[in-house]
């Protein structure tokens, strides 16, 4: 098997794979103004899904994530979890979602092979969850994630931006969730995008500064498996929750890096902060290509940066989360 791997000894076990740009938020951070249609966009198929996945996976990827905008808006987003899910090689297949179809589809979508749910809830204050995510649904995703346990999930990571001056007095209120319930809270660090300059020098909060905080209350880092994502997790006795820090401005934050991009319309991004995508969805119209495809991923990977370059406020990407699931 020809692995997934670059000129720095890295390998790829994780793919984060966008079904769609279409978003029904209206997130501060992500899409201020809300979702601009294009009716000219066709999002990836379900057959081209299949052997985008089978491509990865005989390469060693064991760990899909189906990512948007909002995955769960697409009428046949049960069926892209059952056929990755069914796919040979993957193991785990997770989403990221804003929570609100969760709990009508929750144990449909546990039926139909999905792993793992990452929610986004920015705060636990109604209103300002309101203000942050431009709809009034707090309840709605709450009622979600209570819905994903009783479907079988055993746990639920749940996904904040945390942002000075709005949610981040909310961090005792999270911790006090967490205490009793099987959450691994992951704070997001606001990342500079080039659009939205002003926001993140008034809003950004060091994860580092969490870190050392949670240190000295005694919390303690678990260890990374080798298809988990870049977050720092750390557990504390008196929990049964876990916390979560994603900090790309980290020091050697892209030296554990394990995961590849695909966007809703077939293009292979090698890291968020890149500039530009390589076109895949020519070598998805037919079962035999696959060989062909598995080729130009590895070729595309010996383009591969050893790290990004946001300190030097090089954003790449990073304009364009919702297209390419940030």
């Amino acid at each position: 098997m020809f692995e997934l791997q670059d000129a720095f000894a890295r390998k790829f076990q994780y793919l984060r794979l966008s079904v769609t740009d279409v978003c029904n938020f209206k997130c501060q951070y992500c899409l201020p103004d809300g979702y601009m249609p294009d009716g000219r966009k066709s999002f990836l198929t379900l057959d081209e899904i299949r052997r985008l996945a089978r491509a990865f996976a005989a390469m060693g990827t064991s760990k899909v994530r189906i990512t948007g905008g909002e995955p769960s808006l697409r009428k046949d987003f049960t069926q892209i979890i059952e056929t990755l899910a069914g796919t040979p090689g993957i193991e785990k297949v997770a989403m990221t979602t804003n929570g609100y179809r969760m709990a009508k589809h929750a144990a449909d979508w546990r039926q139909a092979g999905l792993t793992a749910i990452n929610v986004s809830v920015d705060s636990l204050d109604p209103r300002m969850f309101h203000q942050i995510t431009g709809q009034n649904r707090f309840h709605e995703v709450m009622a979600g994630i209570d819905a994903a346990f009783v479907a079988g999930f055993e746990q639920v990571k749940v996904n904040a931006v945390l942002m000075r001056g709005l949610n981040d007095g909310d961090l005792d209120r999270f911790l006090a969730w967490i205490k009793d319930n099987p959450i691994q809270l992951r704070f997001i660090e606001l990342m500079q995008t080039g659009e939205m300059d002003e926001l993140f020098q008034r809003h950004h909060v060091r994860g580092a500064v969490i870190k050392a905080a949670l240190l000295q209350q005694g919390w303690q880092q678990k260890l990374r498996a080798h298809n988990d994502g870049p977050a720092e997790v750390f557990w504390h006795a008196d929990y049964r929750g876990e916390i979560g820090l994603i900090m790309p401005y980290a020091k050697d934050f892209c030296a554990s890096c394990n995961r590849l991009r695909v966007s809703s319309l077939g293009k292979l991004h090698l890291c968020l902060f890149g500039d530009y995508g390589v076109d895949l969805r020519d070598l998805l119209t037919d079962d035999d290509q696959c060989g062909t495809l598995q080729q130009r991923l590895r070729d595309a990977l010996a383009d591969k940066k050893a790290t990004h370059f946001l300190h030097e406020g090089h954003t790449g990407m990073t304009p364009h989360l919702a297209s390419i699931g940030g």
